[in-house]
């Protein structure tokens, strides 16, 4: 058994900022599925917001707005607030700590235009901002000693009485199951991605952090809500910049027009993400699209120069990954799933319905990003939520008396019941194939719950994780081999997929309105009178029971949003 005051639940950089500021109070240790420096965190491109005003008058009520507006005024705006107002101070942390931020002429931190937002607020390291930030905070981790299990990974948290007391975790390298006790734990493991087969994300996010949580008690909150990134690299997936946009970028169709002109005159290919995804889909499903399967994205007009210094990783992944050179040709792109803006339901304190748990970063739904994130604010969340998640559990931890003392049935149980789950999962009993499974979760995801909703569709992507569901309690032997067991892993993830695609699949079907990422094609209008609401989706015996909560409006009344 293992013993810390906190365990922090993820090394991405809400995790690594969770663990710097806990570490000030209490015993903290970081447990990772895989090393810290491996995770998705270090897959954001193109940067991070904050109204330093270093390219012009800007200021966090004018941040604050943008993001509020563009959630499409489902955010919870006192959180908005506390994230705007936070926002200059954690950029100047990390400049502090070493970040390698671009620079302008007079030394001050570069900043550029990104979709959505009056300014230009995105603080950038080249194009790679998101490894120069999560390099920045391991080392600071490194410099303070944290405890950092890394490649272990998580199953179950340990709760007694409402109250968080540890958690169990496989070790990846040996095969065996742990249980950890805490006196505070924090949840920042990031999204979940991997349901979808078109996706910008990397095949660790499979919401493990949302599905433990859930198991235990906490509802999953406004899960319907999913990002799809306009361009992800064709037919790869991988992420092209909104900083490639943000440096004056072009969209063309197979006409050669510039077609964001018919969609959002104003902000072009600057306007949300949400609104540009669902314009290139449209593009492509009307037959304008370059083979109906793409449109182009031009950055050659920018000249080598500037490609080569402010956007030389996007240059790097489409020689790598597409043969196709952006100094000399467009690059192909099409929309793919991109962020989970739902999450664990928590507080602006990061406090879930659990004594002692707590969330933070894409895993968590505070809310700041509502339907729809702003990009350059998910980078923000991670620092700011990180640290006020890890102050409120280390001073909670500080406090606490001791969770041993009379915890050892309840350890011994959570545990016991982890181990003969897996023991069942590598026996298996039936012919069905685990990896067959989850290729099918990631399909009909795409093909009934993507950009553009139905009810027809989502119920028939309700019935199809039903049969897969029913499918997953009879599956093949899988390997028991103990070291680097993979085929455990996954074979644990399918069933948390299928746990959040229903949530996904329910919350989307009772949102019968149009709000943000949220398009239903039969209900094709926003209904402030219905649905400004959040929705909760609660863990039954017969699958989710969704509820609803209010949305937290300080003084920007829900509008129209023109772009």
């Amino acid at each position: 058994m293992y013993s810390h005051e906190v365990i922090i639940v993820g090394g991405g950089l809400a995790g690594l900022r969770a663990a710097i500021e806990s570490s000030k109070y209490a015993d903290t240790a970081i447990i990772s599925r895989v090393h810290p420096l491996r995770s998705h965190s270090g897959a954001a491109q193109g940067g991070i917001n904050a109204a330093l005003g270093n390219e012009t008058d800007d200021d966090w009520e004018k941040h604050a707005y943008d993001t509020i507006k563009g959630s499409d005024f489902l955010a919870d705006q006192d959180a908005v607030e506390v994230m705007a107002k936070e926002a200059p101070e954690r950029i100047i942390e990390m400049d502090h700590w070493g970040c390698p931020f671009s620079r302008n002429k007079d030394g001050k931190i570069a900043q550029r235009p990104f979709g959505g937002a009056g300014f230009p607020r995105t603080c950038y390291a080249a194009d790679k901002t998101g490894h120069y930030l999560l390099v920045t905070a391991y080392e600071q981790v490194l410099k303070r000693r944290i405890k950092v299990y890394a490649e272990w990974f998580v199953t179950s948290l340990i709760t007694d009485d409402g109250a968080v007391k540890g958690l169990t975790a496989l070790n990846v390298l040996t095969g065996d199951l742990e249980p950890f006790t805490a006196k505070a734990v924090i949840l920042a493991t990031g999204g979940a991605g991997w349901l979808y087969g078109k996706s910008t994300n990397s095949m660790i996010n499979t919401g493990s952090g949302m599905t433990v949580a859930y198991r235990a008690g906490v509802p999953l909150k406004d899960m319907e809500f999913v990002q799809f990134h306009p361009t992800g690299l064709y037919p790869t997936c991988i992420l092209i910049s909104e900083g490639a946009r943000g440096e004056g970028g072009y969209l063309f169709n197979s006409k050669g027009e510039r077609f964001m002109q018919r969609y959002a005159p104003k902000a072009m290919e600057l306007a949300p993400r949400d609104i540009v995804s669902r314009s290139i889909q449209k593009e492509i499903d009307e037959g304008r699209g370059i083979k109906n399967l793409y449109v182009l994205l031009d950055i050659r007009h920018l000249g080598k120069e500037k490609i080569l210094s402010k956007l030389p990783g996007i240059r790097d992944l489409a020689i790598d990954f597409a043969a196709i050179d952006p100094v000399k040709e467009p690059i192909p792109v099409q929309p793919a799933q991109h962020y989970t803006m739902g999450g664990v339901d928590c507080n602006v304190r990061c406090e879930t319905r659990i004594k002692g748990l707590y969330a933070a970063g894409e895993c968590a739904c505070i809310s700041v990003h509502g339907a729809n994130r702003l990009g350059g604010n998910s980078l923000l969340e991670t620092l700011v939520f990180g640290k006020i998640a890890g102050e409120n559990a280390g001073i909670f931890a500080k406090n606490l008396l001791s969770v041993k003392q009379g915890m050892e049935d309840t350890i011994q149980t959570t545990t016991e019941a982890e181990k003969q789950h897996i023991s069942r999962l590598i026996k298996g009993n039936g012919n069905e194939d685990l990896s067959t499974i989850r290729e099918e979760i990631r399909t009909v995801m795409v093909d009934k719950v993507f950009l553009f909703r139905t009810r027809k569709a989502l119920e028939e992507a309700k019935g199809k994780l039903k049969e897969l569901r029913d499918r997953q309690k009879h599956t093949k032997a899988i390997s028991g081999c103990k070291i680097y067991n993979l085929d455990l892993v996954r074979a644990i993830e399918v069933e948390e997929m299928l746990d959040l695609g229903e949530v996904i699949v329910n919350s989307a079907l009772n949102r019968e309105e149009s709000r943000g990422s949220h398009d239903r094609r039969d209900f094709p209008h926003r209904d402030d009178v219905k649905f400004l609401k959040h929705t909760l989706a609660y863990k039954t015996s017969d699958g989710p029971r969704i509820e609803y909560s209010k949305v937290n409006i300080t003084k920007y009344q829900p509008e129209e949003r023109k772009y």
